[in-house]
């Protein structure tokens, strides 16, 4: 993520965090809503125009670079010794998603069979592995951006391999799919570099989602499951039917 766009994304967690729409911000600033619309979604502004966002917000321009500069120091993978530890302890592993969520202390044992003590000692032991920053009164303070990845061919990729997309792509009787689409071609070098920069992209806006939701009541989000793919492959069945090459001798 470029510095333009993480100042983005720490101007809309505050303006969620404070509960301004864009229509309240562009009546502030006496602009039309679909301009403050174009803005954020170009990620373009003046120096000016950043500061008088920052005077609705009761900020400062350097409160608001060094709150960004905060949010680019979220961890974006996780090391060997943090993925043995969750993977060793699911429990550890649900407690580490949900906050990844932005579920609350209580929200977590409300849902699941955990109890406020077992709780409070994996939050101490998610501080322990530096996976957040546990705070006074169960509070907390994740350390792992949300775009963050797995360590490509690990543990815990692997374990998501296994245990979580071949079940996520066989539904259980009676769920659908809201959206599945299949699509295969022959692509250049320059299509296949577009359509990763898109699907690139397309993660770190599902990310940010997932981060302005958190502030939403846990009843009025739904757990949802996002896969993106893309890799060389054909169908075996297209592979048998090959026309074998010739031999040099032939």
């Amino acid at each position: 993520m470029s510095q333009i766009e993480q100042v983005v994304s720490t101007l809309k967690k505050l303006l969620k965090q404070q509960s301004i729409t864009y229509k309240a911000l562009a009546n502030q600033l006496d602009m039309s809503e679909a301009n403050i619309k174009r803005m954020f979604s170009l990620s373009s502004f003046s120096l000016e125009r950043l500061e008088e966002i920052c005077e609705v917000l009761s900020i400062s321009l350097t409160d608001l670079f060094a709150l960004s500069q905060t949010q680019a120091e979220l961890v974006s993978q996780l090391t060997e010794q943090q993925e043995e530890e969750l993977l060793e302890n699911p429990q550890l592993l649900l407690v580490a998603l949900c906050i990844r969520d932005g579920w609350k202390f209580g929200e977590i044992i409300a849902h699941y069979n955990i109890d406020e003590l077992l709780l409070v000692q994996l939050m101490a032991q998610l501080d322990r592995i530096k996976v957040i920053e546990f705070l006074p009164n169960n509070q907390y303070r994740s350390l792992i951006a949300q775009d963050f990845r797995w360590i490509p061919n690990g543990k815990l990729e692997q374990f998501m391999t296994q245990e979580v997309l071949v079940k996520f792509m066989n539904p259980k009787m009676g769920e659908c799919w809201n959206f599945r689409f299949y699509l295969r071609g022959r692509y250049s070098e320059t299509s296949i570099e577009i359509i990763q920069r898109r699907l690139n992209q397309l993660t770190r806006e599902a990310a940010q989602l997932n981060t302005e939701d958190q502030a939403l009541p846990l009843d009025k989000r739904r757990h949802y499951g996002l896969l993106m793919a893309m890799r060389p492959w054909e169908p075996s069945m297209f592979e048998q039917m090959r026309r074998k090459k010739a031999s040099p001798e032939d």
